[in-house]
């Protein structure tokens, strides 16, 4: 999966209305640019406490929150993506990141843990325990009857409890779909290192729907087209972060950077300058925000 193809499926784009993909390059240029505001802030010293950035792995959630903006979100713990494509409010989540009342968790919680229960948004952020959002999402659908997401990564899938709460929720028939943001780390051990099974044949034999993509947004947004009549599915999208597991800095290079090669893709479909205009006016939108 991870090739020279970086998992774009020639001619996928194509089938998709092309504002659909304008509103996926929106949502990544949100998260894209409040996070490169958000950096500058940790370098200056004005942030001094961890920080989990988005960046390199935004389209995963910036694809899926244009199909299922009804679900119930139960974020990991690099979720500013989740909470900013799904709709949240980029001025209260500053807000959380500096610690003020106004912040999505009042200014206690910090990067790690957005919550949002607002502007027609359930957003439950993370609690510190790694996959704990797993079996919650199950506990929450079959609580109460509607859809809910979980996004979790590579690393967690190694907690016995996901297994369980997977298991129960294919036995219960329940409304979940669990999303591993694959980025091959735990903090830094690859995950050949760590295992050899993979997550996605697991879910299989549990019962349930399931595949292995690329961070390819076209595809995403299809295949959750696809999965959302089907319920609970598993996918697991192989991504690449930009930043550290904590913290502003980079280990080199990423494998591929998806943001570019959206804007590529876009560019092929004769879009230039409607992504222009559009990374144009994030850019101006986040810099009067940090400013």
């Amino acid at each position: 999966m991870r090739s020279s193809t970086f998992g774009i499926i020639p001619g996928l784009s194509n089938t998709i209305n092309q504002d659909i993909s304008l509103e996926i390059f929106r949502r990544m240029c949100r998260v894209r640019y409040f996070e490169k505001g958000l950096i500058e802030a940790v370098k200056n010293g004005a942030i001094t406490y961890p920080i989990y950035l988005s960046s390199g792995q935004e389209s995963i959630a910036a694809a899926m929150s244009l199909v299922i903006p009804e679900f119930m979100i139960f974020a990991q713990h690099r979720c500013h993506a989740t909470y900013l494509s799904f709709g949240g409010d980029t001025g209260r989540l500053k807000d959380e990141l500096f610690g003020l009342p106004g912040g999505t968790s009042g200014g206690r919680a910090g990067s790690n843990c957005i919550q949002c229960h607002e502007n027609n948004i359930t957003m439950y952020g993370h609690h510190g325990l790694i996959g704990e959002n797993v079996p919650l999402a199950v506990g929450a659908a079959l609580g109460s009857g509607k859809p809910a997401v979980s996004f979790f990564g590579d690393g967690a899938t190694e907690e016995d409890y996901v297994f369980a709460a997977m298991g129960f929720a294919v036995s219960q028939k329940l409304p979940v779909l669990f999303v591993c943001e694959d980025n091959n780390l735990s903090i830094l051990t690859k995950v050949d290192v760590r295992r050899s099974w993979s997550m996605t044949n697991v879910a299989q034999a549990l019962g349930m729907p399931a595949v292995d993509i690329t961070d390819d947004p076209w595809t995403i947004y299809r295949k959750v087209q696809e999965f959302k009549k089907n319920l609970p599915a598993f996918m697991n999208i192989y991504t690449c972060r930009e930043n550290w597991h904590m913290g502003t800095g980079t280990d080199g290079k990423p494998e591929w950077d998806r943001f570019s090669l959206v804007k590529d893709e876009c560019n092929k479909r004769g879009l230039a300058k409607e992504i222009c205009q559009i990374e144009k006016e994030t850019q101006d939108q986040m810099k009067e925000l940090w400013d």
